[in-house]
């Protein structure tokens, strides 16, 4: 995809919201074959499996934003490789906020297991079988990056 060329786009804005732009960051972690990802438990909502990530912070940059993010969701260091797609969602957030997230997507290289950083107590680490996560991840914009990375490590 060439930079001047409009990003896909998933998902629907609902009718009378307005959605907010939001650039973000998620990460691709595999170990043995198992791709990292979170389970979120919402007191008022069903769970659901997302990338580890989420929104760049201001004066953050995509790399600083996966290693902020990632460390407060999992408890795990990592460092941002390449990166594999970028992709828009419309959501709707864990505090009720339509936004039009902005994702780019990178391969996560594992440096170390940091407790401390874990601050999400809502989010737990799992790790699935790519081909699982593709259908459990909640976010179209997620399943796709999965994909697009599964074909990248077959290229």
């Amino acid at each position: 995809m060439a930079m001047t060329d409009p990003p896909l786009r998933f998902g629907r804005p609902e009718a009378g919201l307005v959605y907010r732009e939001r650039p973000a960051a998620y990460g691709l972690l595999e170990r043995d074959g198992r791709l990292a990802l979170v389970y979120v438990t919402l007191d008022d909502r069903p769970p659901f499996y997302d990338l580890p990530g989420g929104g760049i912070d201001p004066g953050e940059d995509e790399e600083a934003a996966l290693r902020r993010e990632f460390g407060e969701e999992t408890g795990l260091v990592v460092r941002a490789g390449r990166r594999v797609a970028a992709a828009e969602q419309y959501m709707i957030s864990a505090h009720r906020e339509p936004f039009l997230s902005q994702g780019a997507f990178f391969e996560a290289a594992f440096e170390r297991v940091a407790p401390a950083l874990k601050i999400e107590d809502d989010h737990e680490l799992v790790w699935m079988a790519p081909t699982d996560a593709l259908t459990a991840l909640r976010h179209d914009s997620h399943a796709w990056a999965v994909a697009a990375w599964l074909r990248l490590r077959a290229a």
